[in-house]
């Protein structure tokens, strides 16, 4: 059998063994260029893109009538696609148009263009929200998401579930924004009617790459059921995780039903307990996630949660279709909507009391 070897002490390999590796390293260098090259390609199809749509904008539309715009650009089209390929066709310059449009300041895109393709951008464009559309640009880059799974994040809407959590937090609150969301969708953890607390931990710790995907990048878990004892008396944490950006722990306790005011003190007992016993050199103070199939937002406004860290969300095992989803997400969110300016005009009326 022939040998390599090229120093005594050397491993030796067998022909194969040698042609093997060899072409796995030719191959990566290989995929990685290809990757390159197709990134460098996408980005300059889709500057190109952006500036036609800019200079459509500025140069010809912007002077013109609408009914004259629409007439020469249909014309421009025909040539164009004649020239250089169905890409020009009259409904992708109007696509083009709105994406110069909406993203008027390419500096605020340029470092996403790498891992998005037009049709990311086309989909994203759909969203009307500048907030919203920057969460899923910058999320479908970080996490070089496929279009299916774009548009899939796009309908489970996390940006304002995110937004409904950001409403129970106050100017004193303990907690980050931009970190939980309200409700959860933990529809992938095929959970059946009637289940119990102990049913939903499980699930959640046999599908834990989906319940962390459902709840963001930076959680990374810890321990189930942890347990602290205080004067003799037994306590379990349902499940703990860490956030790694935040440098916090993340304590979850997961409830069957309607919140009660009751959690509170639970889990500040939790919160505490960790901030001394469990928290390390460099870590900032531990924040609470309390799950509930239906959360009771009056009493958690007037419980001011947020304040000791706390933050109550309300999780769904079922996804409801489309439409539905979307009704609820904007109807929670207009109440929400509606109890900060309740708060706000009641603390206005407060300090004008205080002044006269």
């Amino acid at each position: 059998m022939n040998k390599i070897s090229k120093r005594k002490n050397e491993i030796q390999l067998t022909d194969t063994e040698a042609e093997n590796i060899l072409f796995s390293n030719v191959a990566q260098i290989v995929e990685k260029r290809k990757f390159n090259a197709m990134s460098a390609a996408n980005s300059q199809i889709v500057l190109m893109f952006w500036e036609i749509g800019k200079y459509i904008n500025s140069a010809v539309l912007g002077r013109e009538r609408a009914e004259y715009g629409k007439r020469i650009l249909s014309t421009v089209s025909t040539k164009l696609v004649e020239n250089y390929g169905n890409s020009f066709v009259e409904a992708n310059l109007y696509r083009m148009k709105r994406f110069a449009t909406v993203f008027g300041d390419i500096e605020a895109i340029v470092n996403f263009i790498p891992f998005l393709s037009w049709s990311h951008f086309c989909e994203i464009m759909r969203i009307k929200d500048k907030q919203a559309r920057l969460y899923y640009t910058k999320d479908a880059a970080e996490r070089q998401l496929g279009i299916r799974e774009l548009r899939q994040q796009i309908a489970r809407k996390p940006f304002e579930r995110q937004e409904i959590a950001n409403t129970q937090l106050s100017e004193n609150s303990k907690v980050p924004f931009n970190v939980f969301k309200d409700p959860y969708l933990l529809d992938s953890l095929g959970l059946k009617d009637n289940f119990l607390e102990a049913d939903l931990e499980n699930a959640i710790l046999l599908e834990l790459e989906k319940f962390i995907l459902e709840f963001g990048s930076g959680f990374a878990f810890m321990e189930r059921q942890k347990r602290i004892i205080v004067d003799g008396d037994d306590f379990k944490i349902d499940l703990l995780f860490f956030h790694r950006d935040l440098r916090r722990l993340v304590a979850i306790d997961l409830k069957t039903g309607r919140f009660k005011p009751k959690y509170k003190g639970q889990m500040e007992l939790y919160l505490k307990w960790l901030d001394r016993y469990e928290r390390k050199e460099g870590e900032n103070s531990p924040v609470g996630l309390i799950l509930c199939t239906e959360a009771s937002r009056n009493q958690i406004e007037l419980l001011e949660l947020d304040k000791a860290g706390i933050v109550v969300a309300e999780y769904w095992t079922n996804l409801p279709p489309k439409e539905q989803l979307e009704s609820k997400i904007q109807s929670i969110m207009a109440e929400a909507k509606e109890r900060i300016e309740r708060r706000k005009s009641l603390e206005t009326s407060k300090e004008q009391r205080q002044i006269t």
